[in-house]
């Protein structure tokens, strides 16, 4: 893992001109706002206490350039003691890039992935049944929808047809319906960082990583940057049951989020995301490897769009909100038999990338074996009490 922490590969390409924002945990001082440059880390606290606070600035990014912060540690040292096997706790080391914010995601938001969620339906969460699921639903409903707008008259006619054949689903009722699914992924400062070990219930057989591009969203809702996600997925449990989403997607350390948040400005905005190319590669200690990708310019519904049916005159974040914005990474690729498909296995190292936002690198384990999750809210306003941040 120790490669993808380095700086080549946790900065975005154009490393010296994007504003990247993470936070790092200082002993004695706690979580730390900071901006991640190629030779440093600078404190952001005499612009804000927390991340949420700066998003909520009116332009976040040129307030970050126009008064840069203390610097207080070397990127690379910081980067290098992010790795959960490796980890000194009396050194800094990078925590998720969000805290008081709301975590948030966007479901079946591509073809493939849509595809996938029908089969894990009729399957019943069973990874041996899925093949022959999945020729029998792509028979039915065929493999175009791409072609199909949610919510226009079109795929309303598709849906009375699937309907009269007794083939819809409540998965494409949300892909290619009016209305997105968007759900509650995890709980603010519960997300775990790059080099952090994520986590797969331990009761699950049928599980896989979900590399995603993630918006930060200010409580205004005007996306203002960018990062890397994983929405750790057991598709086991869901398959059984949409009712259990809950405990399919929320577990220690089943949401991972990092390496930084890009701010966006003149060099990095919405569009560029609209471009991105995900690259995901899981290696595992037994010698697997399983390689995917996901294209933003392939999304069934505009990224704003998505943020727009999470927030409004309905639904209110007053701390703002991160969103997982879903992947058209589907695995299908056999681990330990034909029809068995993909599943994790502990000690897997999993890395999502793209050029402009760097890379997140974790390693599998189970929830249960995985650090707990101690640092919440309360530690973190204690804190910031402590350093006299809090007016």
């Amino acid at each position: 893992m120790m490669s993808f922490l380095e700086l080549a590969a946790a900065l975005p390409a154009d490393g010296d001109a994007a504003l990247l924002v993470g936070r790092v945990n200082f002993p004695g001082l706690g979580a730390v706002l900071v901006q991640v440059r190629s030779d440093g880390v600078y404190d952001l606290s005499h612009l804000a206490p927390t991340c949420r606070d700066l998003l909520e600035l009116p332009d976040p990014a040129g307030t970050v350039r126009a008064r840069p912060g203390q610097r207080m540690a070397a990127a690379a040292d910081v980067l290098a003691n992010s790795a959960f096997d490796a980890l000194d706790p009396a050194k800094p080391w990078f925590l998720a890039p969000c805290d008081l914010q709301a975590i948030k995601a966007a479901g079946v938001t591509f073809v493939s992935s849509m595809l996938e969620r029908v089969i894990e339906e009729q399957a019943r969460g069973d990874a041996a049944r899925a093949d022959a699921v999945r020729a029998a639903v792509v028979a039915v409903i065929g493999d175009d929808l791409a072609a199909v707008r949610p919510g226009s008259p079109e795929a309303q006619r598709l849906k009375d047809v699937l309907v009269a054949q007794g083939a819809w689903s409540q998965y494409l009722e949300v892909g290619i319906g009016p209305d997105a699914e968007i759900f509650t992924k995890s709980q603010p400062m519960s997300a775990v960082g790059t080099g952090a070990e994520i986590g797969i219930h331990p009761g699950s057989t049928w599980n896989n990583p979900e590399p995603e591009i993630v918006l930060a969203v200010s409580s205004r809702g005007e996306t203002v940057g960018a990062t890397l996600g994983n929405d750790v997925n057991l598709r086991d449990f869901e398959g059984r049951s949409a009712l259990l989403l809950g405990k399919a997607k929320d577990n220690n350390a089943s949401c991972a989020i990092g390496p930084f948040i890009r701010l966006f400005d003149g060099q990095f905005g919405i569009d560029d995301v609209r471009r991105c190319d995900l690259a995901m590669e899981v290696r595992g200690p037994d010698g697997f490897v399983m390689q995917g990708a996901s294209s933003l310019s392939k999304i069934s519904r505009d990224p704003l769009d998505l943020v727009a049916q999470a927030i409004g005159a309905n639904h209110q974040y007053p701390d703002g909100f991160v969103l997982f914005l879903g992947t058209m990474f589907a695995p299908t690729q056999d681990r330990h038999g034909p029809g068995q498909g993909f599943t994790h296995e502990v000690g897997d190292i999993v890395t999502v990338s793209t050029p402009r936002l760097g890379t997140l690198a974790n390693r599998v384990n189970t929830s249960d074996k995985v650090a707990p999750w101690t640092y919440g809210t309360a530690a973190l306003m204690r804190d910031l009490a402590r350093r006299g941040l809090l007016a």
